[in-house]
């Protein structure tokens, strides 16, 4: 049975999400960053971490998403078929990964910004930090004008891919998601979506 290897909070609840979307059976294994039993499969000590039936390990959120949309053809979760269709999902994939994912760092670890340990100099941080994710919000919700998902083949990994750091932008950001509402929109469909309620109460130990 295949298993993904998860930690309460992070971006390992996009594959998680996929995962239950797709029906198919599966291991979830909720671990600590660092911990031993993650460094034994994986030795970054970083989530998610995916392991096959035959013991084949992916790692790396965005890699993950496409394996699982592509091995899975049947649950639609690929954004829709042909060229265009696979470069909109690999921008947007590259989107997370790179502009949107990145942008929180300097909320989440400041002192990684910064030599100045003072608190003055690691909030100036974080206000840069909350810049960032303002920028990349804005173009995400811009995009989703009249949309009701990000790729024009309907519900994807993708969007599972926004969930998590949507979530984050919510409690993070002063003022949340309230400068975003086709943002707030795409959260609150997911959030209603049967599997979705179903993984984040397996996460929150419900």
């Amino acid at each position: 049975m295949p298993t993904l290897y998860y930690a309460v909070g992070a971006c390992s609840l996009a594959p998680h999400i996929t995962l239950e979307w797709i029906g198919r059976p599966y291991e979830a294994v909720k671990v600590q960053y660092g911990s031993d039993e993650l460094l034994a499969v994986n030795p970054a000590g970083a989530v998610p971490t995916f392991r096959e039936d035959d013991g084949w390990l992916l790692t790396q959120a965005g890699a993950i998403l496409d394996y699982l949309a592509h091995k899975h053809p049947e649950a639609r979760l690929a954004g829709g078929a042909g060229a265009r269709a696979k470069a909109e999902a690999h921008r947007w994939s590259a989107f997370f990964t790179s502009d949107l994912h990145a942008a929180f760092w300097p909320i989440f670890m400041p002192y990684r910004y910064t030599t100045d340990q003072s608190e003055a100099a690691r909030a100036s941080v974080v206000e840069a930090g909350h810049r960032l994710v303002a920028k990349q919000l804005n173009v995400l919700d811009r995009h989703l004008d009249g949309r009701e998902y990000i790729l024009d083949g309907g519900r994807s990994v993708i969007d599972a891919y926004a969930f998590p750091m949507v979530r984050w932008a919510m409690k993070l950001l002063p003022g949340g998601l309230d400068r975003y509402p086709n943002v707030l929109a795409l959260h609150d469909r997911l959030a209603a979506d049967p599997s979705v309620r179903k993984v984040l109460a397996r996460e929150a130990g419900g």
